[in-house]
């Protein structure tokens, strides 16, 4: 048996290709099994090239005694098939675990490791057969739903763009997409206008922009494979995310959702960069910042502290956190006490033009969408107001709250807020959310006063003595979300936008923060 070989595994009517790495030619090791998608750039590679690299890119594991067993997804690389996202993950997952087992190097153990995608992929497999000891499942929510909208808005973003890069890319070379293509209405026709065919399950989930229809608990398409799928996993897991992760949210939810046996066994790491979770991500760079600054080879440190008793890279049952221009790591149960101060946002009212075929442009998608935190710039094609300055240094932690009153001339419209800490080097984005009126009065007359609840995702940053935050205040935030149309119903079938007259009552409008 070769150190490293190749297999094309049957499942089914497609052969999925797998590259094993040994740390010797005979005998039998733990395995750590990944799967991946965003593995196109194999697709010309030969069998023999495939081993090079991946006998190298591996030599982390096998070089501490584990056996590496990495496979393409269907239809991605050198795996044939069609790739739809998420649709066939759990029957090929559980099948390459069943290979596996099968084979003379599998000692009994398996491991499972994976980081976006390829954490979703795993996270649609439980239950969990008792050969699993242990995962690291970075920056993954497992909620469908939170990958897919906030508060009835489609993340154009997060999902939108990815979707057309991972649908059908070996059937389908050559997609007519632009980014505008997402301000064409009805949006219902997209996957027809960009693939040549309707788009079953990308079509089924524009139909349920409410997080709690039936549809994200009970269907494939809405995740009903990964919904809770880790409660009662009774395995360590290791979490990771970051301040400005596309999931962030979601992670701290699904973190504090788990079983209690479950959670003391593992731990939450949330460093302050975006999805991949490097300095060079964010317009700041934090001292020892990234996690293997903190803990070198943080994986498998995991997994040797899971196999051999080792200590744990990071706090077990505790969610370790940096805080933010705070400069230090700290490891707690990030439960808050309650404690909020309100700041107002200022007085009098403002009123502005909302043209949904010319949306308010933002960078940066903070902890929602792709692009993280970005210094914003200055503007005035939106309400732009300022709390402030503290009178002393004040650490933020938890999740900030906002409420605004508003009215429109519309029967229903949407507000956006994005947050940001004005520095001395710049405004350094904090969180943003969105909301329609229409969450909050389905039967709302225009010209009347509403107030609108807005809830942040969970962070911890301090703010310095002398320092404030900038409120910008619009009704659309693209490319991040799609814009709203101004009119009430289903949002993928309205086939015509309208301009909306809205005002924020700025007097009665204020934003809380959780003092740590």
């Amino acid at each position: 048996m070769k150190n490293t070989y190749c297999e094309y595994i049957d499942v089914g009517d497609v052969k999925l290709f797998t590259v094993v790495c040994l740390p010797d030619d005979s005998g039998s090791f733990p395995v750590v099994v990944s799967r991946s998608p965003y593995v196109d750039h194999f697709e010309d590679k030969s069998d023999k090239e495939m081993c090079d690299f991946w006998q190298t890119d591996a030599a982390k594991w096998t070089d501490r005694g584990y056996a590496f067993v990495h496979q393409h997804c269907r239809g991605r690389g050198k795996s044939e098939g069609d790739c739809i996202p998420y649709v066939n993950e759990k029957n090929d997952g559980n099948a390459l675990y069943s290979w596996i087992r099968e084979q003379s190097f599998y000692n009994g153990e398996l491991y499972l490791a994976g980081a976006s995608y390829t954490a979703a992929v795993h996270m649609v497999t439980p239950p969990y057969n008792d050969d699993i000891k242990g995962a690291v499942l970075e920056v993954y929510d497992h909620e469908r739903y939170n990958c897919n909208y906030r508060n009835g808005f489609y993340k154009v973003g997060l999902h939108g763009e990815w979707y057309v890069t991972m649908y059908k890319p070996k059937s389908i070379r050559n997609k007519s997409y632009t980014l505008e293509k997402f301000l064409e209405l009805p949006l219902c026709d997209f996957s027809e206008k960009v693939f040549g065919e309707p788009s079953e399950d990308f079509n089924e989930i524009l139909k349920h922009p409410d997080r709690n229809d039936p549809f994200w608990e009970n269907t494939l398409y809405g995740g009903r494979d990964s919904r809770n799928s880790l409660i009662g996993a009774d395995i360590p897991i290791l979490f990771t995310t970051g301040h400005y992760d596309i999931f962030t949210g979601g992670i701290y939810d699904m973190w504090r959702a788990l079983d209690e046996k479950t959670k003391s066994k593992s731990a939450l790491a949330v460093h302050p960069y975006s999805h991949g979770g490097s300095h060079t991500e964010g317009p700041v760079v934090f001292e020892n910042g990234e996690l293997n600054d903190i803990v070198p080879d943080y994986r498998i440190a995991w997994i040797d502290h899971i196999r051999n008793g080792t200590p744990p890279p990071f706090g077990k049952g505790k969610v370790t956190y940096y805080k933010t221009f705070g400069e230090e790591w700290c490891c707690d149960d990030f439960e808050l006490d309650g404690k909020y101060i309100s700041l107002p946002m200022g007085s009098g009212e403002i009123s502005y033009s909302y043209d949904p075929k010319h949306p308010s442009i933002y960078k940066g998608g903070l902890s929602c969408n792709f692009g993280g935190c970005q210094w914003q710039e200055k503007r005035d094609d939106i309400v732009c107001v300022y709390t402030d300055e503290f009178n002393e240094e004040s650490y933020i932690k938890g999740k900030i709250r906002a409420r605004l009153c508003v009215k429109s001339n519309c029967g229903d419209t949407c507000f956006y807020i994005r947050i940001s800490l004005c520095k001395k080097e710049g405004d350094y984005a904090i969180r943003d959310d969105i909301q329609k009126i229409s969450n909050f009065d389905n039967e709302y007359c225009p010209g009347n006063e509403i107030v609108i609840d807005f809830c942040f995702d969970e962070h911890a940053f301090v703010i310095s003595k002398g320092e404030k935050l900038r409120i910008d205040i619009s009704s659309s935030a693209f490319p991040m979300y799609i814009p709203h149309t101004n009119y009430r119903g289903l949002f993928s079938d309205i086939r015509e936008s309208r301009v909306a007259e809205n005002t924020v009552i700025l007097d009665k409008s204020e934003i809380c923060l959780p003092i740590g």
